[in-house]
């Protein structure tokens, strides 16, 4: 799938300009030590971290003491990273609520066509402390949980979900991808 499919050429240039702030982009630093649970518990051996920003999921898994990974990270925002890579795990961190609510469902079958053997989503259900350049909240969709599983359960199946208020109220998920 192309990435014009998933992301408007405006919305890229938001998001680029968003991402020099420093404060934007750091929930994987939180989320870190659960992928690195999953990791130690399931063996993966490849991650893709869709949406990477300036790849602190793979700072806070150094930190968890995950080394030594086949790190894929993809950002539409910093196309230095190439196209989404398939691997075993996928990590969508802080990611979903941020895409144009017209392009989500692709975004969604975009992760489902690289996730090999499981996915980690984490979503934030309300408005980010951000404003994008247009005067628009960060968080473009703000949808409870049962909106996000309607979307995502034709795709996944669904193998842990938990609600968490680490940086507001959201949910975390460790999908697998449904077998055709």
């Amino acid at each position: 799938m192309a990435r014009n499919d998933t992301i408007s050429d405006e919305y890229r240039k938001l998001q680029q300009d968003l991402h020099r702030n420093p404060n934007y982009g750091v929930a994987s630093l939180a989320f870190a030590p659960l992928v690195a649970n999953v990791i130690r518990q399931t063996n993966v051996r490849s991650i893709s971290d869709y949406g990477a920003g300036k790849k602190n999921l793979l700072k806070g898994l150094a930190e968890a003491g995950i080394t030594g990974m086949d790190y894929r990270p993809y950002d539409p925002a910093f196309p230095e990273y190439g196209e989404p890579r398939s691997a075993d795990l996928v990590c969508c961190i802080d990611v979903l609520e941020h895409i144009e609510p017209e392009l989500v469902g692709n975004v969604i079958e975009e992760l489902a066509s690289i996730t090999t053997k499981l996915g980690f989503f984490s979503i934030h259900m309300g408005p980010a402390g951000k404003v994008l350049a247009d005067g628009r909240n960060a968080h473009l969709i703000q949808k409870p949980s049962s909106w996000w599983l309607d979307r995502l359960i034709d795709h996944f199946e669904i193998v842990h979900l938990q609600r968490h208020q680490m940086m507001g109220v959201g949910i975390w998920l460790v999908v697998e991808p449904k077998q055709s």
